[in-house]
């Protein structure tokens, strides 16, 4: 996988946006519904990452079982670094992983996160996923 196909995947999903609030060089897709009241709901990340070729990885939440058997089975993926390891996965982006996979995973991250949101701001987004 590379750099804009990333990109493309995490920004495909509805309210998704990239943020870098830790500088140019870290990006941060988050999720947001729209603006509802005049009020402005705060944006949660799904996925986190430098976009450095160099060190291709990401960072992604996960429900915690699936995060032990996913680390157990694939050496590319073990507990995100500067996160609560229990709910995120670092995955490596070398290639050792099939690219449909890293797409499920970046999806199974978004449904967790967007799953937290209010039932109003599911339906906003047209989040047909499951609680």
């Amino acid at each position: 996988m590379d750099v804009p196909r990333l990109r493309e995947i995490c920004l495909g999903f509805p309210g998704a946006f990239e943020d870098f609030p830790f500088g140019p060089e870290l990006s941060v897709f988050k999720v947001r519904a729209a603006v509802s009241g005049g009020v402005r709901h705060e944006a949660k990340m799904f996925a986190l990452s430098a976009m450095d070729p160099g060190n291709w990885s990401v960072s992604l939440k996960c429900e915690p079982a699936l995060a032990e058997q996913l680390r157990a089975a694939h050496p590319e993926i073990t507990g995100a670094w500067h996160l609560n390891k229990r709910h995120w996965n670092g995955v490596r982006l070398d290639g050792g992983l099939p690219d449909d996979m890293i797409r499920d995973m970046v999806e199974d991250s978004y449904d967790l996160v967007v799953a937290s949101l209010s039932r109003r701001q599911r339906e906003q987004l047209g989040w047909a996923g499951l609680l």
